[in-house]
């Protein structure tokens, strides 16, 4: 069966993910993107949004798990696939990209990224 991808870009969020303490109480703004893959050939032809992977659906799972504090990004992208493979059982794959716009270290850094790629442990057999 062919796959087809879904991409939501650059979603911004406004989040309290850190290890300081003061990215506790300051914050700080955070680009996400996410991939989602899934059979999307019925939707192709029946124009019907219930036969297709609800992008909206996305951005709220990324915007609700971002409001949830983390020390580390790795987490964060843990859990939003997590929940997209949960909320979302058509999707068989995800990849979910978490950057720290303008991070507290040293130099000058645009960003810090973290990626996670898995697949859907429902379509593999593989346990999470």
């Amino acid at each position: 069966m062919a796959l087809q991808r879904i991409d939501l870009e650059a979603q911004r969020e406004y989040a309290y993910h850190g290890c300081l303490e003061e990215e506790a109480v300051i914050g700080s703004e955070y680009r996400i993107d996410v991939s989602v893959w899934a059979d999307l050939s019925a939707s192709a032809l029946s124009d019907d949004l219930a036969d297709t992977v609800d992008y909206v659906a996305l951005r709220l799972i990324v915007s609700e798990e971002m409001a949830i504090r983390a020390k580390l990004l790795e987490t964060v992208c843990a859990r939003i696939i997590q929940r997209i493979f949960k909320d979302l059982p058509a999707v068989q794959r995800a990849e979910v990209k978490v950057c720290k716009l303008n991070p507290p270290i040293d130099g000058d850094v645009h960003a810090v990224c973290v990626s996670f790629f898995e697949e859907n442990p429902k379509h593999t057999g593989k346990a999470l």
